[in-house]
């Protein structure tokens, strides 16, 4: 059974993301995800200051199976990546919800995470 922590909201692609007290939030991706990909040996992100609107590709999971497309849970600009991530990608697999982010997202209109999922109905989706 995945891992799903209630106080994250979910995208259907499995991308989760939690906001912070600054209004910037952070963004990674589920127990469910890394659990199905297997050994993470690769995690791509986008620039600092890139923008993107809800729903667009914004970086890449690689694995010993398979490669896999992140989608950005809601519409704004990249802040700060997970530089951790390069030297040591299986951060994603040890602790997906921590350690593992990969993005810190300033949300263009915090409204867009009112239409995630919460941990219930992500339970629901896997």
């Amino acid at each position: 059974m995945s891992n799903i922590p209630s106080k994250l909201s979910y995208t259907k692609d499995h991308e989760w993301l939690r906001l912070l007290d600054d209004g910037s939030a952070l963004v990674g991706i589920t127990d469910h995800a890394q659990e199905s990909l297997g050994d993470i040996t690769f995690v791509e992100c986008p620039d600092v200051g890139t923008s993107f609107q809800q729903g667009e590709v914004f970086g890449v999971v690689e694995s010993v199976k398979a490669a896999s497309d992140l989608y950005i849970p809601a519409t704004g600009e990249i802040v700060e990546i997970n530089a951790k991530l390069e030297a040591e990608p299986e951060a994603v697999n040890e602790d997906p919800y921590g350690e593992g982010w990969m993005i810190r997202l300033r949300p263009e209109d915090p409204s867009e995470v009112d239409n995630l999922l919460d941990a219930a109905s992500y339970a629901a989706l896997i």
